[in-house]
């Protein structure tokens, strides 16, 4: 049956191969967004000819992911940082919280990821393959601590740089030179609320003789790059804005900034962009007078303005355009590493093994006001992807109890999704949408039909106005609407995402299941 459908799409072009967001012009230039994503956070360094980036996760499970590029401008995902942190905690969704804002640097042939959460403490990652397994350790236990980054000086004396919850002062301690220990209290070395509000995202280096803090400042929506220099690693630092608002985006700020193996500097930054979350664009970057000049500085003022467009970075070599993976067609060992779950991955909630060329989802309880699935830990996620987009899957169900479903997902905050329901003498195709609320919101049906039918195919569009819709069809050739236009909304700290999951409503188990051929973005 794959394989029949699967010709079908590949002669009408429907296949999802494409990708709905490409940076690469083709031409030696590229457009920002280069990654049209919720990257956020993102810190990038060069080791060789590699580029590695990480981004906050929060509390998508496997956590913190790693991106490789050759060029700065086209990426793909390599690996993630953990599967697991803290199982006590995160075996069910705790939205918003485990990892936030994490740098990656190099130093003495390792790779150190460190991150803090808002409630569980200060962490670092470890390994010589970034494509490998990293060794997570929990280095503090303590409150409020965030967007931490280490920095190794010419004398070997290692050091960490964070801020705090909510924007704070910026704070260096001494660290052992493993990494793994913090040796005093720290010490505040800039703190200033009326020129630099909402201070986080610390990222800390050495040039020149100078000590130089890259920091964000002003709020995720609204905010600018501050850069602090000094002489001295305990400071005084002295401050300047480096890249605001301008060309229409808005919130230029938290990222790293790198140089390439020609010489030249780059910034790599995030926008926030609604529901879409924070995107990550790429700006030019030179050097004046011992102070970073990142972007377009038309007034020559040692403040840039994002640009659109640009001429790719000179890395000696061409390399192809490429993105962050979308479709999967579930034909291999692994899922692919664009999904990730809304808490530790169970393997209760699937196979990849059960039948070939296809994953099984199982139909998890999730009885909290009668099935919302904010709730849940078992939905197969991954992230918008472009401003419009369609992402299409085939499901065959073997449900057994009543309101048993299995379905494609766009979530957040709140959500809307179409599933295959199964009722007491028929199966029902239903458009549903719930939310999260500090009172009691039990899901409600928004559409649908009865059908005699367990295989079907269904379809998200997601527009550019931050609305999606559904549609589905029993043949897969037509696809018929179902429902109205509705509203994606944003989750907490992310943006919203799309995906597939079987789950229950009801408090006792059964043994349904539903088998998914492919997911499909285009």
């Amino acid at each position: 049956m794959k394989k029949i459908v699967l010709l079908f799409l590949c002669v009408v072009g429907l296949r999802g191969q494409a990708q709905p967001w490409i940076p690469d012009n083709g031409d030696g230039t590229y457009k920002n967004p280069i990654i049209f994503a919720d990257y956020s956070d993102p810190d990038v360094i060069r080791v060789g000819d590699d580029y590695w980036m990480v981004a906050s996760s929060f509390a998508a499970m496997p956590g913190i992911p790693i991106l490789h590029s050759r060029d700065l401008v086209n990426w793909t995902i390599a690996n993630h940082v953990y599967h697991a942190i803290l199982p006590g905690k995160y075996w069910k969704p705790v939205h918003g919280e485990a990892s936030w804002a994490p740098s990656i640097r190099y130093h003495d042939g390792l790779f150190y990821v460190y991150f803090c959460t808002p409630n569980d403490g200060l962490f670092v990652a470890r390994t010589k393959d970034p494509r490998g397994t990293w060794d997570l350790t929990q280095v503090l236990a303590v409150e409020k601590w965030e967007d931490p980054c280490p920095f190794w000086d010419d004398d070997g004396q290692a050091y960490l740089a964070h801020s705090i919850h909510r924007g704070g002062p910026a704070i260096i301690h001494r660290m052992s030179s493993d990494g793994l220990r913090l040796l005093d209290n720290g010490l505040v070395v800039y703190h200033d609320e009326e020129a630099n509000p909402v201070l986080e995202g610390l990222k800390m280096d050495k040039r020149g003789g100078w000590y130089y803090i890259f920091a964000p400042a002003g709020g995720v929506a609204t905010g600018w790059q501050t850069v602090l220099r000094s002489r001295n690693v305990y400071g005084p630092y002295e401050a300047r804005r480096v890249l605001a608002e301008g060309n229409g985006i808005n919130g230029p700020h938290q990222g790293g900034l790198v140089e390439t193996q020609m010489g030249e500097w780059w910034f790599v930054h995030f926008q926030s962009r609604g529901v879409y979350g924070r995107v990550v664009h790429l700006q030019p970057a030179v050097w004046k007078d011992d102070w970073p000049v990142i972007g377009d500085d038309p007034d020559d003022d040692g403040c840039g303005i994002p640009v659109l467009a640009h001429r790719k970075p000179d890395v000696g070599k061409t390399y192809p355009a490429a993105e962050p993976q979308t479709t999967d067609e579930f034909d291999g060992p692994t899922l692919g590493r664009q999904w990730q779950w809304p808490a530790i991955e169970n393997p209760a909630w699937y196979s990849l093994a059960a039948r070939p060329e296809a994953i099984r989802l199982n139909a998890i309880p999730c009885p909290t006001e009668h099935g919302n699935v904010y709730y849940a830990g078992n939905l197969l996620l991954q992230k918008l992807c472009a401003p419009a987009f369609t992402a299409t899957t085939f499901v065959e169900v073997h449900l057994t109890e009543v309101d048993e479903r299995a379905g494609a997902i766009v979530m957040g905050n709140a959500y809307t999704y179409i599933a295959l329901v199964r009722g007491d003498r028929s199966n029902r195709i239903a458009v549903v949408a719930g939310r999260y609320d500090r009172l009691a919101v039990v899901p409600e049906e928004q559409a649908g039909l009865d059908v005699s039918v367990n295989k079907v195919w269904f379809r998200i569009h997601v527009y550019d106005d931050q609305a999606c819709s559904f549609s589905y069809s029993t043949d897969g050739y037509a696809f018929i609407p179902l429902g109205e236009r509705y509203p994606v909304t944003a989750g907490t700290w992310i943006g919203a995402k799309v995906g597939i999951f079987c789950s229950s409503p009801n408090v006792v188990p059964g043994q349904g299941y539903a088998d998914f051929d492919y997911f499909r973005v285009e």
